[in-house]
């Protein structure tokens, strides 16, 4: 079975200190994992409200410092911002950012972002709501630019730039670059502007339906895409070998938010690669 297995690290104490987190991603390249994901929100609704993911009072790590303090900490795994809310960043201060990540990790970096869809946390930011996926599409553009020309340059509504550069490049030419959501504009602009598509918390019915338009849309644009699930169920190897026979190339294990270190070792061992893809 070509389908690899990834740990998404969820919020809560044991991943938001060095000993925890450490340990978590030591034992996830022990175990095969091939990849770790670090997610994102800068700020969240206090008190919470719908359709915010978390308690505002559970600590979450910015993904950068934490992919860069676990590059120090691994050898192997791959390191995935899953998903950095991209039109909340300045993106040349992020391609800077992330290129360091890479570098210092060997070439592990895999790039994912995503347009948000808090709007307490984007207005915080100053980016109005309805402008998040054209500043996505631009932010993205004006990174790769930066990672990937001779002589960087964009010209766009939401960054303007030219005669400036930045060193050091990355180490992987290219960064893979994985893009989420859920709708048909994020499949399109995933199809257009990635190497993969990130779906978050789907079942096996909603996996069908989203893998067949992620696939049209990458087939109208004449680009593979590789494609990353986030399961919404437990897994065993049968149901594995359902994802995998739908089209997903990677399934990325998310273990519920608080857990304390001990019971989040075991979410680890019980999902390790070599249990499931048998």
């Amino acid at each position: 079975m070509s389908l690899t297995i990834g740990l998404y690290l969820s919020a809560g104490s044991a991943t938001a200190g060095p000993r925890g987190c450490a340990r978590i991603a030591a034992l996830a390249e022990d175990l095969g994992y091939d990849s770790l994901w670090a997610p994102d929100h800068v700020v969240l609704p206090d008190p919470r409200v719908e359709p915010s993911p978390l308690d505002p009072h559970i600590p979450l790590l910015d993904p950068v410092v934490l992919l860069t303090f676990l590059a120090a900490r691994t050898e192997r795994i791959l390191l995935a911002t899953g998903c950095v809310v991209l039109p909340q960043r300045n993106p040349l201060v992020l391609a800077q950012q992330l290129a360091a990540v890479d570098v210092l990790s060997g070439g592990r970096l895999v790039f994912g972002a995503a347009s948000g869809y808090l709007e307490p946390e984007l207005r915080a930011l100053g980016v109005p709501p309805a402008e998040r996926g054209t500043r996505m599409e631009e932010y993205l553009r004006a990174i790769r630019s930066l990672w990937e020309d001779d002589r960087p340059a964009f010209h766009g509504r939401h960054v303007d730039f030219r005669d400036v550069n930045a060193y050091p490049r990355p180490v992987a030419r290219p960064v893979p670059v994985v893009l989420g959501g859920n709708s048909r504009i994020a499949h399109r602009r995933a199809a257009a502007l990635a190497d993969g598509w990130y779906g978050w918390m789907l079942g096996l019915r909603a996996t069908a339906e989203q893998v067949a338009s992620v696939r049209e849309h990458a087939a109208a644009a004449g680009r593979p895409l590789h494609i990353s699930v986030t399961p919404a169920r437990r897994l065993d190897p049968g149901i594995v070998q359902s994802y995998a026979g739908l089209g997903v190339d990677r399934l990325i294990v998310a273990a519920e938010a608080g857990l304390p270190l001990d019971e989040l070792e075991r979410f680890v061992e019980r999902n390790a690669p070599d249990r499931l893809l048998t």
